[in-house]
């Protein structure tokens, strides 16, 4: 971004950023996922924990769910829609779902989670601070 816009950021920017995150969490690719965010950013995956701190450490969290790679999403079974919904100078709030199937043949809901993300953006447009809050349905449509 351009210093222009180093301390603003839009709903199209957020939005791209968004699509990003999604297409990184179904590839799991490093690469993807580092591009998203700041050398120093910090990522809760829940508001009380203590955070992920510093890119590598975010990758890592990523790429190594619990601590064991072999606890990632299984290809194709996971999809996410996330939308930018509020954004003011360099925070923004984004809502969406998360769906989970059982395989990648998509027959079977495994689980929905509703989800909103508070974001801090740097003059870059990397995510400097994103705190997830999500929620099951009340009863199980699926």
């Amino acid at each position: 971004m351009s210093n222009d816009i180093a301390t603003r950021i839009t709903h199209e920017t957020v939005q791209a950023w968004l699509d990003a995150y999604m297409h990184a969490w179904e590839t799991y690719d490093p690469d993807e996922i580092g591009a998203l965010f700041s050398e120093h950013a910090d990522y809760r995956w829940h508001p009380a924990d203590d955070p992920e701190v510093g890119r590598d450490a975010i990758v890592h969290a990523w790429v190594n769910p619990g601590g064991n790679a072999s606890d990632r999403d299984a290809p194709g079974t996971y999809a996410g829609e996330y939308h930018s919904y509020a954004v003011e100078d360099t925070k923004a709030v984004a809502v969406g779902t998360s769906t989970y199937w059982t395989d990648a043949s998509r027959s079977t809901v495994a689980r929905i989670y509703y989800n909103n993300w508070l974001l801090e953006f740097d003059g870059d447009g990397k995510c400097s601070s994103f705190t997830e809050y999500w929620m099951s349905p009340r009863k199980a449509a699926y």
